[in-house]
């Protein structure tokens, strides 16, 4: 039988409880209003097992996922529009299997009760034997495991907590252990309602293990928030983490893209290279950068938002110490801290570099804009100076053209003398084409004037 999420009270009283009361809804309002009830707390009653795997599902489709959850006993009709809602709980006889999927992480726990051979009582007990789900089940889950946690939750006094504790880590096999009081009991003012204790270490089965004690008359829904908070308190601190390695891998990138940088910046302050080598190794830089930013902004980005999300529920759990022993928001915010500010640190560093490799692109198209504008003037000035030797030059090719026109007019009026000689008058040819020389060259020079002043005119 398979139960999704479900959302109060939406079939007995719909958002539009009279028709024409309201306008139309808008097509994501009933998505965002059931969005808060998409992943209900568990009602767990104690003792109880909580076996969890989280899997990152990069590659893994909800397809494979509902094929697998087929497998279960008593599921081979589960249908895939069932998980379109990312939360499903399957009841199984005795257990409860639930599904969630996230973002990166697909959560699959079992909720079952707690074998007789694991009580308090007893000493480092084995506890996947008396799993509700075959072995080879939880073994073929699809996905890559980030965290598995086996969180043991049963009924014990916790007063004094200092014994309480001390048969915690008696059930830990005697290790060094971390523990505190959660939340505020009405019955113990100041004392807290439950204890947890870890030691966060992996098993050989790969598995760790949280125990948590709450008194008798624990109710289902306090022991089911209670289990949300510390499982998912325990899959954001390790995908929170995954940024880490990320930004070590990045540090010698980020180390060598800036000593380039900085000898880019060296030569072009000193003029040591020219402005299209040194383009192309700021390029090269720039190219490299770019690149470390698309491929891992998005994992930083996460890393951000996943610690946000841990110290959340380390506040939600409302710790008390218990004198000699840290707590586990203490342990974590120690540990996780510098983890967490060294990607803040890589990627704020990625941004910096950016944005220096954007400045100094900036000064070199600077550079380059004034060589251009000094080249353009040195070419304006020759194209000046072009201009002047043509207009010298036309200007004597027009007084020669003058000379010539004068000299062919002259020519021509001395052969009309001669005409006129031979005809009888009593003119002198050479002498006529002397005098009449002055008169034809300024005629010629006056007419040239003219046609320059309507060309100009025209123009």
């Amino acid at each position: 039988m398979s139960t999704p999420a479900p959302a109060p009270d939406s079939q007995h009283h719909p958002l539009h409880a009279e028709p024409g009361v309201l306008p139309p809804d808008d097509a994501l309002r009933r998505i965002l209003h059931d969005e808060i009830h998409a992943r209900p707390s568990a009602r767990i009653r104690l003792p109880a097992l909580v076996i969890t795997v989280a899997l990152l599902n990069e590659g893994v489709s909800r397809e494979q996922e509902c094929e697998h959850l087929r497998l279960l006993p008593g599921q081979a009709g589960l249908q895939l529009a069932e998980m379109q809602g990312n939360f499903l709980r399957l009841r199984g006889e005795g257990h409860t299997v639930k599904w969630e999927r996230h973002g990166e992480f697909t959560r699959y726990a079992i909720v079952q009760a707690l074998p007789e051979h694991a009580e308090l009582s007893t000493t480092e007990p084995e506890l996947l034997s008396g799993m509700a789900v075959a072995p080879d089940w939880l073994r073929s889950l699809p996905g890559r495991t980030v965290a598995a946690v086996e969180l043991v939750m049963l009924e014990h006094d916790i007063k004094p907590p200092e014994a309480a504790l001390a048969l915690a880590q008696q059930w830990f096999g005697g290790r060094t252990v971390l523990g505190s009081m959660m939340g505020n009991s009405e019955e113990t003012p100041g004392l807290g309602h439950s204890m947890v204790v870890s030691n966060f270490r992996l098993r050989p089965s790969g598995f760790e293990r949280i125990l948590v004690m709450a008194p008798k008359g624990t109710s289902p829904t306090r022991a089911g928030r209670i289990s949300q908070r510390l499982l998912e308190l325990e899959i954001y601190r390790l995908m929170a983490l995954r940024g880490l390695p990320v930004a070590k891998d990045l540090a010698p990138v980020l180390a060598q893209a800036e000593a380039k940088l900085a000898e880019v910046t060296l030569k072009l302050e000193a003029r040591l290279a020219s402005e299209s080598d040194l383009l192309d190794k700021l390029i090269h830089v720039a190219a490299r950068v770019e690149r470390a930013t698309a491929e891992h902004a998005y994992r930083f980005a996460a890393t951000e938002a996943y610690a946000n999300l841990v110290r959340q529920r380390i506040k939600e759990l409302r710790e008390k110490p218990i004198p000699g022993t840290q707590t586990l928001g203490e342990f974590m915010q120690r540990r996780l801290s510098p983890a967490i500010a060294t990607v803040a640190a890589t990627s704020q560093r990625l941004a910096s570099l950016s944005q220096r490799i954007e400045r100094v692109s900036a000064l070199l198209r600077t550079r380059v804009d004034i060589a251009t504008e000094h080249q353009n003037q040195q070419l304006l000035a020759k194209l000046t100076r072009g201009q002047d030797l043509q207009l010298s030059l036309q200007t004597t090719v027009e007084g020669l053209s003058i000379a010539a026109i004068s000299y062919y007019v002259v020519s021509l009026l001395l052969y009309v003398a001669k005409a006129m000689k031979s005809a009888g008058l009593p003119i002198n040819p050479e002498i006529s084409a002397g005098l009449l020389m002055p008169l034809v060259l300024w005629m010629v020079w006056r007419t040239s004037r003219r046609i320059h002043a309507k060309l100009h005119q025209g123009s």
